[in-house]
């Protein structure tokens, strides 16, 4: 059986690092032109050459975005731009616009071209197509079913990848071809600027049909009609890989360093142990608590099992949930008085009941019990942003496990 990639993104260097943690085989990230992520920390180009390195050094991969609908002005310093790219050793660049296709296979033949999802390939033939035209990986539609992935890969060379998102945040139009944002606020979504108006709050009304109401609407408020439900598809682990796709992606550049380290841990763990024996395969709903951990929407299965009913849009609200708070990161530990020391992410209290995850370890669960500060005091709280401090610890940890616990009321 072939082994499936799991792809995470990064908006910047600790989510990148953290990504390659916490199992990820290739990260996916953004410079700081020609993406769609405008709004993203985004990559300097020596920061995408450490993030190669580091990258490299732990065998997984590096692809850049380089996916806009590009207009004649982005064009112009395109081609050096390729060229930093190529000269940092990035693995991929992901691509959707011919003209792009072309300048990179002129000026850097030797990187991997992957076919972003905004090229909105839905069949086999489009997918010759593009494979003709140099493509090595094309990362699907979301609007395709399992059926129809399968008849592509099928009838599709053996040369050629597939990629389909796994997880994450789902787009109320085609393959992420949106003008709203155009319309509504000027922001080219097509080129990385899109301000989510699929998230708005909205009234429908027809004006040649008085007293006639679409079935659309919640309360006084509004309602949220064009509002998509996260795409997660974690219990689906066995069909995924028998489907024959090559990568498994994670959405989310925008998405805290937590979101990427427990996300990308859930799928790892799913994804390991089905390869691991696919005959005794069984799914554990630990890992999905593990996702409903993280930041999300409510989850849905998106187009895999094809096109969702109502039940695929969220009405009532575009808020995320967030029931669990990123409270610590460990810096390090030391064995004989089982002291970690801790990067604050959010506040921490003596008696609070925090759960500890990492890269190497199971769950568990204690009670923060002591703390100390830089300067040894003890203290009661750490309520100060990326504060340094000590805690006494029930089990050994190591460097880059998470300290999270349920969010306060209020928080």
């Amino acid at each position: 059986m072939k082994r499936c990639e799991i792809l995470a993104p990064a908006g910047n260097m600790e989510k990148l690092k953290m990504a390659v943690i916490y199992g990820a085989d290739a990260v996916y990230i953004g410079g700081e032109r020609y993406g769609l992520r405008a709004a993203a920390g985004n990559f300097t180009l020596k920061e995408i050459k450490e993030g190669v390195s580091f990258a490299h050094d732990n065998g997984r991969k590096i692809y850049v975005t380089v996916n806009i609908i590009p207009h004649n002005e982005d064009l112009k310093d395109l081609p050096e731009y390729l060229r930093e790219l190529g000269n940092a050793g990035v693995d991929a660049l992901i691509v959707s616009d011919p003209s792009i296709i072309m300048i990179a296979k002129e000026t850097v033949p030797g990187v991997a071209l992957h076919l972003s999802t905004q090229a909105s390939n839905t069949n086999y033939k489009s997918a010759e197509f593009w494979h003709g035209m140099g493509i090595k990986r094309i990362v699907l539609a979301r609007e395709l079913s399992f059926e129809e992935i399968r008849e592509i890969i099928k009838k599709s060379p053996e040369s050629l990848e597939y990629e389909v998102f796994v997880h994450g945040a789902m787009c109320i139009s085609f393959s992420g071809r949106c003008l709203l944002s155009n319309y509504m606020t000027g922001r080219d979504s097509n080129r990385g600027e899109c301000a989510q108006p699929c998230r708005y709050k909205y009234y429908l009304v027809e004006e040649k049909r008085p007293g006639q109401f679409m079935p659309v609407y919640e309360d006084e408020r509004g309602t949220y009609i064009f509002n998509s439900r996260d795409l997660c598809m974690i219990e689906h682990i066995p069909e995924l890989v028998t489907s024959g796709v090559k990568s498994l992606k994670i959405e989310g550049r925008m998405k805290s360093s937590y979101y990427v380290a427990s996300v990308v841990r859930a799928y790892r763990l799913a994804l390991d142990s089905y390869l691991e024996n696919p005959k005794s395969y069984e799914f554990k709903q630990e890992w999905l608590d593990e996702l409903s951990k993280a930041s999300h929407r409510e989850f849905g299965t998106g187009f895999f099992f094809g096109k969702p009913d109502a039940k695929g849009q969220i009405y009532d609200s575009s808020s995320y949930v967030r029931d669990y708070a990123f409270v610590g990161l460990v810096q390090s530990f030391d064995c004989k008085t089982f002291l970690a020391t801790v990067e604050q992410r959010n506040k921490m209290v003596i008696g609070d009941e925090i759960e500890v995850i990492g890269p190497h370890r199971e769950l568990f669960t204690q009670k923060i019990e002591k703390m100390w500060n830089e300067e040894g005091e003890e203290i009661s709280a750490a309520p100060h942003p990326q504060q340094i401090v000590k805690i006494k610890m029930e089990r050994p940890v190591e460097k880059h496990d998470i300290l999270r616990r349920e969010r306060r009321d209020g928080e």
